[in-house]
């Protein structure tokens, strides 16, 4: 697979976004989009029940006696601190948990797309290399990048360079699904993802930012499944086929006509 210049461009990423939640109602897709969601509300439930409940007695422990007159200030902080934290974490688990149901629904939004879906099984020992991969690659990135909140000057950057890191993991994350499909693991996803960088950059930040909004980041793990799946579609270089072919065969279905 090659990817036209088109999916280099950081302005895509908000454009097939929106297509995904746009095909979220679709009845093709529900079964698969609803079991995901009820684990998205079922973690953030919980994670308010908690907030709720412990973080004012947190607060209440660690802002000093002599600075509790601050508490109408510190409280809200807190709490918008520890939702949004709370959230982004619950996110991924959720994501952890929903996996298996996104590979299929990448698969059937291929299919509702193109009119075709493309599953490619790999040896089970390929997937598990492939995700060790991805994981050490995380990983022998992310520590260093956590170092830079402790040094001086640096420190000022180091929250811009740790949430363009996370926007190009998730971005990976969520057109994994697709391209697993294909056949691609790890290793050639990272390759052909690098040839668009910033678009998939841009792609990993608008859902990155979704995340961080209540009620929207319950859905916006499928949608961003059916967005990356269609950004894949649509934006790959097409192979030139005999006119013959071509005449013969029915032309795939437009999203504007689903």
């Amino acid at each position: 697979m090659i990817l036209i210049k088109k999916a280099n461009n950081p302005l895509v990423a908000v454009e097939f976004l929106l297509k995904g939640l746009k095909l979220l109602p679709n009845p093709r897709l529900r079964s698969l989009i609803i079991i995901p969601i009820v684990i998205n509300l079922v973690l953030y439930s919980v994670a308010l029940a908690l907030g709720y409940y412990y973080v004012e007695e947190l607060v209440t422990q660690f802002i000093p006696n002599w600075l509790h007159w601050l508490n109408w200030i510190l409280l809200p902080l807190f709490f918008i601190l520890f939702f949004v934290v709370s959230f982004f974490s619950f996110t991924v688990l959720a994501n952890l948990i929903a996996s298996p149901f996104y590979g299929v629904l990448a698969a059937r939004t291929q299919a509702l797309i193109s009119g075709e879906a493309q599953v490619i099984e790999q040896p089970i020992t390929q997937v598990m290399v492939g995700e060790l991969k991805r994981v050490l690659y995380i990983l022998l990135r992310m520590l260093p990048l956590l170092i830079l909140f402790v040094i001086p000057v640096i420190n000022i950057i180091a929250p811009v360079v740790f949430a363009l890191f996370s926007a190009w993991c998730l971005a990976m994350e969520f057109m994994a699904y697709p391209l697993e499909n294909q056949g691609l693991l790890f290793v050639e996803q990272k390759a052909l993802l690098k040839t668009a960088r910033f678009g998939v950059l841009s792609f990993g930040g608008i859902v990155m930012l979704g995340l961080t909004l209540p009620v929207l980041n319950i859905i916006i793990g499928p949608a961003a499944v059916i967005g990356a799946t269609i950004y894949l579609y649509e934006l790959r270089e097409k192979l030139e086929e005999p006119e013959e072919e071509i005449s013969n065969n029915e032309s795939p279905p437009s999203l504007e006509n689903l």
